[in-house]
């Protein structure tokens, strides 16, 4: 048996029998969104705890003031930032500022792949959100949150991190980068899918991890996964990119393509990727 080919059995055995060493979400994360979800927090007691990383804290007051919220007068605390984003949106924002942190890796081969998905992860999340933005502009309607499709296109990829990470036993398996994406095509839907459950993710971050690149999974109506898949058919980060942008269309998401090709589109998009800069 090939390396190729016993690494593959191996994570397939992992999976089936639960061993799979699962990501953990970023301390700061989880203490952000387990104060979200306490009913009597209010905005100074976030910005409490957001406070409490230094990192996130400075982050926070950057998207803050960022054109991505189109905001001119500057904020430059903590409660301000807080405040300006709002308590709703706070939960997401923090974990999606928190995530850079799991893509890293000791082993000089993992690092490296690990901060190419990275970048890749973020030009999907920069034109869902675009495209997000460009559906609201277009049509007025604001039924879906931006920092959820933010967090949702994030979160596209998680999977595929135990995969890199058990590949780390294997050096060989670097030296064909075709079989890691094969591996990461076949599997990291169904490993994200765990890690999201792991995190006790609602729905719409189960779905989106785990049946994005899957066509044959679709709802009514426009959701959250339709912007994931956007995202990455723009970022050409989608096999099946061209049937994606078809059935957005025939969904009503958009008119022409060309309006992901305009001056204004590209703009949205340079602003929401200032974000993880």
């Amino acid at each position: 048996m090939s390396t190729q080919n016993a690494l593959l059995t191996i994570l397939v055995e992992k999976i089936n029998n639960d061993t799979l060493v699962l990501p953990t979400l970023p301390a700061i994360a989880l203490k952000v969104r387990k104060s979200a979800d306490d009913p009597n927090i209010n905005l100074n007691g976030m910005a409490e705890v957001v406070g409490q990383d230094p990192s996130l804290s400075a982050r926070m007051i950057k998207i803050s003031n960022s054109a991505y919220l189109g905001r001119t007068v500057k904020v430059t605390s903590t409660t301000q930032a807080v405040t300006r984003i709002g308590l709703n949106q706070v939960k997401n924002i923090a974990t999606a500022l928190a995530m850079e942190q799991l893509f890293v890796s000791k082993n000089a081969i993992v690092k490296k792949y690990m901060a190419r998905m990275w970048t890749d992860t973020i030009e999907i999340v920069a034109n869902a959100m675009a495209a997000a933005q460009t559906f609201q502009q277009s049509t007025g309607k604001k039924d879906l949150s931006l920092d959820t499709i933010t967090l949702s296109a994030l979160v596209a990829n998680i999977g595929a991190l135990p995969v890199l990470t058990e590949a780390e036993r294997h050096d060989s398996v670097f030296a064909n980068p075709t079989f890691l994406d094969v591996a990461i095509e076949k599997l990291s839907g169904r490993i994200g899918g765990s890690i999201m459950r792991e995190w006790q993710f609602n729905d719409v971050f189960i779905q989106c991890a785990e049946h994005w690149r899957n066509l044959e999974f679709s709802e009514a109506g426009i959701t959250y996964i339709d912007f994931v898949r956007i995202g990455a058919a723009l970022a050409n980060q989608a096999d099946n990119g061209d049937e994606i942008l078809t059935q957005a269309m025939e969904k009503g998401i958009f008119k022409e393509l060309d309006e992901y090709h305009t001056p204004e589109f590209a703009e949205m998009r340079d602003n929401a990727k200032a974000i993880f800069a």
